[in-house]
């Protein structure tokens, strides 16, 4: 009977250990990537056959439809220009041209991939919703205070972390067989008032 007890006991903190450790892994991972442009960063797996079960289950928890890499590419920044992490208290400047796609959006999230809730209810900016510069380029400030043009909050927490996803609807060829090649946006961070 000790025997058993044992083996039973064994197997639950087995088990607890194992699923632990698998969500642990898969809600703390991100979707980082093994492609990176500047802060942005990518996985070629998402979206493909050749995806392990790992990367479907991050795909999952960050809840990405994750369409094939021909129709969509995800681009996921967590820091800056400079390497810090991305915070909910500073102020970003992200700053670029229409990358090579027929539609792309830049979208935040919080820490827990969710949208952050904000009193403006403005969450993402897209090719056909940011407003432009003379040049056709773009700004779109990143932070906690409202500020002229394209702006996306982030929300009242000035210690929480934040990420940003930029997707690419049907890219160009390049940007396909090459998305490390492609230009993307900026992120620069201006200030930390809080």
């Amino acid at each position: 009977m000790k025997l058993a007890l044992k083996l039973v006991a064994v197997g639950v903190v087995a088990l607890i250990v194992g699923v632990g450790s698998a969500l642990l892994f898969v809600r703390g991972a991100g979707l980082g990537g093994d492609v990176s442009s500047g802060p942005w960063q990518t996985n070629l797996a998402i979206g493909s056959t050749e995806a392990d079960p790992y990367t479907r289950a991050r795909v999952a928890v960050a809840g990405l439809l994750a369409l094939n890499r021909s129709e969509t590419i995800y681009f996921t920044a967590t820091r800056d220009e400079a390497g810090d992490v991305l915070r909910s208290g500073c102020i970003y400047k992200v700053t670029g041209t229409d990358p090579p796609a027929r539609w792309w959006s830049v979208t935040l999230y919080g820490a827990d991939h969710y949208l952050v809730a904000n009193s403006e209810n403005r969450y993402s900016y897209g090719g056909a919703t940011i407003a432009r510069e003379a040049d056709e380029s773009f700004i779109i400030a990143v932070g906690p205070t409202e500020s002229e043009g394209n702006w996306i909050p982030t929300g009242g927490q000035t210690d929480a972390t934040f990420s940003l996803t930029l997707r690419l609807y049907n890219p160009e060829p390049e940007a396909v067989t090459n998305p490390s090649g492609i230009a993307l946006p900026s992120i620069v961070k201006e200030a930390c008032p809080s």
